[in-house]
């Protein structure tokens, strides 16, 4: 399944970041046990590159494992390199530009007008908008005006009663970090992370 077609379907992308390799690698494996198959790994928590390459390994090839945090043309490249199908970034640059040179799906973020344009100019396959606790629903709203056939997948911010709203205001998808993982990506309760797990799926079912 193409990556825009599993996020229609999905509607959910779990953020992984965490301060302890291990317990990250654990919260990415929880997770897929959980039912959530959509899961992005920044590069800015600890060790993210062995954490990709351990899930992969356990995952196989048909899993989509991202990176997130991709700014860079290297990051895009040692990403790729250590298993990640998917790369994700909080802006345009040259992330986006290497990722799409690779033939990797991109969620690229963005959160102006002029940013929804230049990234779906440069082969992003959907849109994070990031941070989408800036203007809410009522901005996803109001950008889908101009946009309504674009896939937008706020991120940053969002709970399960946002991350509802923004479905219903359009979004296919949404991004969920912290409210989601807890403390489970820095060594906390993995089954306080499947009862959530089980939460968020429910209000993207």
């Amino acid at each position: 399944m193409e990556f825009g077609a599993a996020l229609r379907q999905e509607r959910l992308v779990a953020i992984v970041r965490g301060r302890d390799v291990e317990a990250s690698f654990r919260t990415v494996m929880t997770l897929v046990e959980e039912g959530v198959p959509l899961i992005e790994v920044s590069l800015s928590g600890a060790g993210a590159l062995e954490v990709i390459g351990r899930a992969r390994k356990e995952l196989g090839d048909e899993a989509w494992l991202g990176a997130g945090a991709v700014l860079t043309a290297e990051d895009a490249q040692r990403a790729a390199e250590a298993g990640a199908n998917l790369m994700v970034t909080p802006g345009l640059g040259a992330g986006v530009d290497e990722s799409v040179r690779q033939g990797l799906p991109v969620l690229a973020g963005v959160i102006t007008p002029t940013e929804v344009i230049a990234a779906d100019a440069a082969g992003a396959v959907a849109l994070k908008l990031f941070p989408g606790s800036i203007g809410g629903p009522a901005y996803l709203r109001a950008l889908r005006t101009p946009f309504p056939d674009l896939p937008f997948v706020p991120a940053g911010g969002l709970d399960s009663a946002s991350a509802a709203e923004f479905l219903s205001s359009g979004a296919v998808a949404v991004g969920v970090g912290a409210p989601l993982i807890g403390d489970a990506a820095d060594g906390g309760d993995l089954f306080a992370l499947r009862r959530r797990a089980a939460e968020f799926r429910a209000v993207c079912a």
